[in-house]
C-alpha cells in the first residue's frame, strides 16, 4: 500500500481520546470546525441519559449490537448499518437492550459543540 493512503487513518488513530462513563466509552475520532465524530460503546443493559442540545444535531450509525433510540416521543430499534438523525432541541436517549456491546458512530454538527450544551433530564425507566 502507498504510505500516503495510510496517512489520514494514522492521524485519526494517533489523535484518539477516550472517556469511560459508567455506561461504556466515548472515543473522539475527529474534531473539526462545526463537527465532531465519536465512536460510542454502550454496555449491554445500559443507557445514555436523556438529554437535549440547543446548538447541535447528531447523526448516529450503528456498527455493532442493537440500539433502542427514543426521541420525539417515538421509540425505534436500530441494527448494524442503520442510522438515525436527531435534530437540535430534541430530547433523546439511547439504550442497549441487547447482550453484546452497542457500538455507534456519532457525528455532531453545529455552530457550538461545547460540553455545556448538554441539557440532561431525569432518567425515564
Amino acid at each position: 500500500m502507498n504510505d500516503n493512503n495510510n496517512a489520514p487513518h494514522q492521524e485519526i488513530l494517533e489523535s484518539e481520546y477516550t472517556r469511560t462513563p459508567p455506561w461504556g466509552t466515548v472515543t473522539l475520532l475527529e474534531d473539526g470546525r462545526n463537527y465532531r465524530i465519536h465512536r460510542i460503546m454502550v454496555k449491554p443493559g445500559h443507557h445514555i441519559s436523556t438529554q437535549m442540545h440547543y446548538h447541535r444535531s447528531e447523526h448516529w450509525v450503528v456498527v455493532a449490537g442493537t440500539a433502542r433510540v427514543i426521541f420525539n416521543g417515538e421509540e425505534r430499534f436500530l441494527l448494524p448499518k442503520q442510522s438515525t438523525y436527531v435534530p437540535m432541541n430534541t430530547r433523546h436517549r439511547v439504550e442497549n437492550p441487547g447482550v453484546v456491546p452497542l457500538v455507534m458512530i456519532e457525528i455532531q454538527n453545529g455552530e457550538y459543540l461545547g460540553d455545556d450544551d448538554i441539557i440532561r433530564f431525569p432518567d425515564e425507566s
